[in-house]
């Protein structure tokens, strides 16, 4: 059974930092796209940021310059290192594996969600 253990998140003031981690097995990490989504109440789950097997990233424009994701291979664990952070960042956010192969296979696996709240 695949696992994705997020930690991280919490209360954050404007302005501030926040890192969430998630982490998984060695044969999903290894090959797997890794990825952030949120999704905020009333609205639809968003992709905020993913990083490939190869460390190739993409980025959700409204995060751009602010957030990064990052891969430890070692440790085979995905981190979102968010800055400057604005209210309408609040989101439960969500890790997420995702593969497609060339013959067309593909997978999804999640994590359970860590609220990331930013507020005064």
């Amino acid at each position: 059974q695949v696992q994705l253990v997020e930690s991280g998140g919490g209360l954050v003031q404007p302005g501030g930092s926040l890192r969430v981690s998630c982490a998984t097995s060695r044969t999903i990490f290894s090959i797997y796209t890794m990825g952030w989504y949120r999704q905020a109440p009333g609205k639809q789950r968003e992709l905020v940021a993913a990083i490939t097997s190869g460390g190739r990233t993409n980025y959700l424009d409204s995060v751009k310059g602010r957030f990064t994701i990052s891969r430890d291979n070692a440790k085979n664990t995905v981190y979102l290192q968010m800055a400057s952070l604005k209210p309408q960042d609040t989101a439960v956010y969500y890790c997420n594996a995702h593969l497609v192969t060339v013959s067309g296979y593909e997978a999804d696996y999640w994590g359970q969600g860590t609220q990331v709240t930013v507020s005064s």
